[in-house]
């Protein structure tokens, strides 16, 4: 986790995990330190592979977390969702 210091306090990155919506109407999930720079990434076919052939992307959903650890491990389980339960999560939020 890279540790951030200005002026005199300590300000620690956060981890997010995210879906987006392709325009092929699919879901994408992912996870970042920087969620305003992956999602432009994203849309400007930088991203991840699957996301280049279907942008644009709109992001519907993320997630907050203090270390890498607990945001791998939440992508990990948001991606074995079904398509129905993934938006049943989206809708909630």
């Amino acid at each position: 986790m890279k540790n951030i210091v200005k002026d005199d306090i300590l300000f620690m990155d956060k981890h997010y995990v995210y879906i987006l919506k392709c325009k092929d109407n699919s879901l994408y999930t992912g996870w970042t330190t920087d969620i305003e720079k992956r999602l432009k990434a994203h849309n400007s076919g930088k991203g991840a592979k699957y996301t280049k052939s279907r942008k644009p992307v709109e992001l519907v959903y993320k997630e907050e977390f203090d270390n890498k650890s607990d945001a791998l491990r939440r992508e990990a389980a948001i991606k074995s969702l079904t398509r129905k339960q993934k938006l049943a999560l989206i809708n909630k939020h």
